[in-house]
């Protein structure tokens, strides 16, 4: 009887603590499930992958070797410093790619690009611009050099046709006048005739650094302003 009793206790006892061992064996699976699949799965916010600037890069160019394009390989975006920001839609930094606006902004330089600048903001002489150029399918990077209202007339010189704003003669940033060729002259001659050498309003007159010229209005004419993307700062 004494065996017996001592028997069933036993088995009393190895049932509760299998009866333990398994609830804790359950609730700690219920914590740690063996399919990870949400840490497997798991990806970076688009904010912060590495690969978003790559992803979202633009080769900007304008089919001219020397011509200054901008690339979206730099930073986010920034909150701007200047002119009203009511009507901007975004503020980017930029890296600049190409030569025509060597001494003034240079290859590799970091720019910061207004977006919708212009919506809100008047177009000044001098101001640099991104420019959609509806020949290419990414902007360009200008000066302004004359602006609505402007006099403007081509004035005949040696190797080639200067361009004058207000009878002053259009000098890059490091005062060298510029000097197209006959084709700039022919482009920019027919504007001259058509509005009486005066720049109609909402139009504008573009210009690389480049006194020989680059893809600019001596190439494709004055610009209108919906095709000015925004403002940019250096």
């Amino acid at each position: 009887m004494k065996v017996y009793k001592t028997v069933l206790i036993s088995t009393f006892l190895s049932l509760v603590f299998l009866l333990a061992f398994l609830t804790a064996l359950f609730l700690f699976s219920a914590k740690n499930p063996a399919d990870n699949s949400a840490i497997q799965n798991f990806s970076l916010p688009p904010a912060l992958s590495p690969l978003k600037s790559l992803e979202a890069t633009r080769n900007i160019s304008n089919g001219l070797q020397n011509n200054s394009v901008i690339v979206n390989d730099a930073q986010t975006d920034l909150p701007a410093q200047t002119g009203n920001k009511l009507c901007m839609s975004k503020t980017e930094e930029r890296i600049v790619r190409g030569s025509s606006l060597t001494g003034l902004i240079e290859p590799g330089q970091t720019v910061k690009i207004l977006l919708g600048f212009y919506d809100c903001n008047d177009v000044k002489r001098g101001d640099v611009i991104t420019y959609n150029y509806a020949g290419d399918k990414n902007p360009l990077i200008k000066i302004v050099k004359g602006i609505s209202g402007d006099r403007f007339h081509l004035q005949k010189t040696e190797g080639g046709w200067h361009i004058l704003v207000n009878d002053e003669i259009v000098r890059n940033s490091q005062n060298q006048p510029y000097v197209f060729d006959e084709g700039g002259y022919k482009m920019l001659s027919l504007y001259e005739r058509d509005y009486a050498g005066v720049i109609p309003e909402n139009a504008y007159l573009i210009l690389g650094n480049l006194a020989s010229g680059s893809l600019d209005s001596s190439h494709f004419g004055l610009i209108d302003k919906k095709d000015i993307l925004g403002k940019v700062e250096f």
